[in-house]
């Protein structure tokens, strides 16, 4: 199965959706997204996901990471898009909530095992901001 997720960042914060009750990992949190429908391109999954899920319209900027994963019930290509916020205010349209989450609380969030990866990188990459220049 193919994944698409949007990253989405507003104010230094990440959009995260919790999954709902009797979907597959419910009770999760994670970044939006979903399937890949038949003859749609990840990044066209993303920007339609976000607005059924959300009501968000985003725009992908660029391919953040690919990460493959096997769960018992079956295995998981996950493509995470970096994805400018274009329009819209979150709604809970296809998920039971959603918090904006500094990239340093993500791991306060129980999130599926295949989006470790990812959260490690936008630590990483949220730390490498935060750091002070290094002296001359």
């Amino acid at each position: 199965m193919v994944v698409a997720a949007a990253v989405v960042e507003r104010d230094g914060r990440l959009l995260l959706t919790r999954r709902r009750e009797g979907s597959h990992l419910s009770g999760y949190w994670e970044f939006p997204g979903g399937k890949l429908e038949q003859g749609e391109s990840p990044a066209e999954a993303v920007m339609r996901e976000c607005l059924e899920e959300c009501g968000l319209r985003v725009r992908p900027r660029r391919l953040l990471d690919v990460v493959f994963h096997r769960y018992p019930e079956r295995d998981v290509l996950l493509l995470f898009y970096e994805c400018q916020w274009l329009a819209g205010r979150v709604r809970h349209l296809g998920v039971a909530a959603h918090a904006w989450v500094r990239p340093d609380e993500l791991s306060r969030f129980p999130l599926p095992p295949a989006d470790e990866p990812i959260v490690r990188r936008l630590q990483r990459r949220a730390r490498r901001r935060t750091r002070p220049p290094a002296a001359q």
